[in-house]
């Protein structure tokens, strides 16, 4: 009976979401879609649903691509993925849902929220550098993941369906530090997935915690970043748009892929942005008092 609550519930909520892009979208002026973005989010969310991750390809693409500004990337995937994302999560739910302890759900879900909703005035206050430092970091941590997968050596997990109270704890404290990183990029499937593994979690079990908590987070975070941010959102109608049907194909109609290859070749692709991004941020000065008023009026 939860879980179905659960589900109609996070239905609503996305919804609700969809209408508030579009509204947003209106009122700015913006209410049109950019073909690329359209074109290739599909694409990274056919194998983000089967566990390749999509923040890391998009924060590539986009910077190879000069899309936005490099402080906007994070906020402009979260914001714009946040709808596939309510579709992966109803679909992980339904699947697997009903076999996770719902403390260990609900607790990990609301904290992970609560992360994204307040770290989102840090991700809009930091500097330009900081943020170039912090996506770069985010690039190179998976490309890390990504070969650690390929080379047998994350967590194999176990066939536990809830945790102790104390670990619980920890993985709730845990999901709130990955809530706010969502806001500079770093996405919490990856960390989410180890940590759960190592503590003995099924890993099948965690990827509706994942899901559910990334829905949550992107909606919280981004109805203050399309606020507060000056956010291009018609690559973010964009990207929602083109998004969902990407998962929709991997979840009913692909069952099984050899994606090894695939993840070796993001591996290459996300260090090679990682390192121009460093560069980029470690060869730029420090901004000047004028400068500095200049890029905030501008922003």
């Amino acid at each position: 009976m939860l879980l179905i609550i659960i589900v109609i519930f996070l239905a609503a909520v996305g919804l609700a979401f969809i209408s508030f892009l579009v509204r947003a979208a209106s009122r700015s002026g913006q209410l049109g879609l950019r073909l690329e973005p359209l074109l290739v989010s599909p694409i990274i969310n056919f194998f983000d649903t089967l566990g390749i991750g999509s923040f890391a390809p998009t924060m590539a693409w986009m910077r190879f691509r000069k899309l936005v500004p490099d402080q906007r990337i994070p906020m402009t995937m979260l914001t714009g993925y946040t709808p596939s994302t309510f579709v992966q999560s109803i679909i992980f739910l339904i699947l697997l849902g009903v076999g996770v302890d719902p403390l260990l759900l609900l607790g990990s879900v609301i904290a992970v929220a609560a992360g994204a909703y307040f770290g989102v005035p840090l991700a809009v206050g930091s500097s330009v550098r900081t943020v170039q430092l912090l996506v770069a970091a985010a690039l190179l941590l998976a490309a890390v993941f990504y070969s650690l997968s390929n080379l047998g050596l994350m967590p194999a997990g176990g066939n536990a369906s809830s945790l102790p109270l104390a670990e619980t704890l920890i993985v709730v404290a845990a999901s709130f530090i990955f809530g706010v990183l969502l806001n500079f990029g770093i996405g919490n499937y990856a960390p989410t997935l180890a940590l759960l593994s190592l503590m003995g979690m099924d890993p099948r079990l965690v990827f509706p915690i994942m899901a559910t908590g990334s829905t949550l987070a992107g909606a919280a975070a981004a109805t203050r970043l399309v606020k507060l941010a000056d956010l291009d959102l018609r690559i973010v109608l964009s990207l929602a748009v083109g998004s969902i049907p990407g998962v929709l194909v991997a979840a009913f109609l692909v069952k099984e892929m050899d994606l090894v290859l695939l993840r070796w070749l993001v591996v290459v692709v996300v260090t090679y942005a990682a390192i121009t991004l460093l560069h980029t941020a470690l060869k730029r000065r420090p901004a000047t008092p004028e400068e500095r008023l200049e890029e905030a009026l501008f922003e």
